[in-house]
């Protein structure tokens, strides 16, 4: 049979940009909050006010990437892909030439709109364009793109910054735009079954989707309840001046995570896969809890074991959690990625507020580790339960 470029597989080439993509996404999403101080400055805005800046990425996100996700369902993969990141360059070239704030605002919206549409598509693609058994690789190596910018591109994004803000914005762009001329040439195209707009809504009502995307909701709830607040854990123990390592740890970790993981998956069921992951999480946090209570130079040493532990096995979640809900919905994947992207967002910024709350009740920052511990035990309940569900293949046949 002669191979066209509809039947061509997504290969190591075509993933790299795809990577890349990703990448772009990974500095934009975190770099703004370590220059807030200059943006505000910039801008001529109160630091709270530029800090919204921020909070409307992911509010945006998570309300954008199910709607247009549903009503691009018909359209063919490599269009949206190519759109929904010209879309975020767009945006965030906006944000870098902004000369006020409601400029740079809109270019944030812009940006999240894209960025919102385009991770769940890219995962959805990789889902249908590459072999059973390699799909989990092939989703590591993509989204590891993201989290490799959490370890490289955005140190490098906040030193840049550090003379002027809008150039890790130029960044963005310019990764993003070489992504998007790579992605052009050699990703091959693909076409889905087109489905009716209530056929491609139809896994909102089934149970086991909405509590699956949950559970990505509790894993990062139980994740951004301690990484929001882990500068108030290390700063008393390492200074100020170790802060930047942990966290660039924390992103070379979360990478190994990712890594290993989408080579577990491939030969074992996600859901055995997500219950174990949660489940070392839950004795990490317990290791953590007790080890913080070490003095000096031990509970230093306790503190990194347990801040590392939680990189790499929240690092490897999302590989298993996306082959997950391939499984449960292959037909409406696009959909029920876009859902996903929004319960993570929903869990990040659910797991901030809850983090927040804790402290202002009169917990220490310490504390929040075994608050951590109970959400997710919560989230290993919920997992168990709908793990019982069938994928949507297995209920055809």
């Amino acid at each position: 049979m002669r191979t066209t470029d509809e039947t061509r597989p997504a290969g190591f080439g075509a993933l790299l940009w795809l990577s890349l993509a990703t990448f772009s996404m990974g500095i934009d999403g975190y770099v703004l909050a370590g220059l807030l101080p200059q943006i505000a400055e910039d801008l001529a805005v109160s630091d709270a006010v530029a800090g919204q800046l921020v909070a409307v990425f992911p509010l945006t996100a998570a309300i954008a990437g199910p709607v247009l996700s549903a009503l691009t369902g018909r359209w063919e993969r490599k269009l949206i892909i190519a759109i929904s990141l010209g879309v975020f360059v767009a945006g965030n070239l906006l944000i870098a030439i902004a000369p006020d704030y409601a400029t740079a605002m809109a270019g944030r919206v812009v940006s999240a709109i894209g960025g919102a549409l385009l991770s769940a598509v890219v995962s959805a693609y990789v889902l249908a364009k590459t072999a059973p058994e390699r799909r989990g690789r092939a989703l590591s190596f993509v989204l590891g793109g993201f989290l490799a910018a959490t370890a490289l591109g955005v140190p490098v994004g906040l030193v840049i910054g550090q003379q002027d803000w809008r150039l890790p914005l130029f960044l963005v762009t310019g990764v993003g735009a070489v992504a998007l001329i790579g992605i052009l040439i050699n990703v091959p195209r693909l076409h889905l079954p087109a489905l009716s707009l209530r056929a491609t809504l139809s896994p909102l009502a089934r149970p086991a989707v909405i509590g699956a995307i949950l559970v990505a909701t509790g894993i990062m709830c139980a994740s951004y309840l301690c990484f929001t607040y882990a500068a108030y854990i290390f700063e008393p123990r390492i200074g100020k001046e170790l802060i930047v390592a942990a966290m660039f740890g924390y992103g070379v970790v979360s990478l190994g995570g990712n890594i290993l993981s989408g080579r577990v998956t491939d030969r074992i069921d996600p859901k055995k896969v997500i219950a174990l992951i949660i489940g070392i999480l839950i004795v990490v946090a317990l290791l953590g809890t007790v080890g913080l209570l070490l003095p000096g130079i031990a509970g230093a040493v306790a503190a990194f074991a347990w801040f590392f532990g939680c990189a790499f096995f929240n690092g490897g979640s999302g590989v298993a959690l996306q082959s997950r809900l391939g499984d449960l919905e292959p037909e409406s994947i696009s959909l029920v990625l876009a859902l996903n992207g929004s319960g993570m967002q929903l869990g990040s910024a659910l797991g901030g507020m809850l983090g927040g709350a804790l402290l202002a009740s009169g917990l220490t920052a310490d504390d929040l580790v075994p608050s951590s511990a109970v959400v997710l035990a919560a989230t290993m309940v919920l997992h168990l339960f709908v793990s019982r569900a069938k994928p949507r293949v297995a209920l055809a046949a």
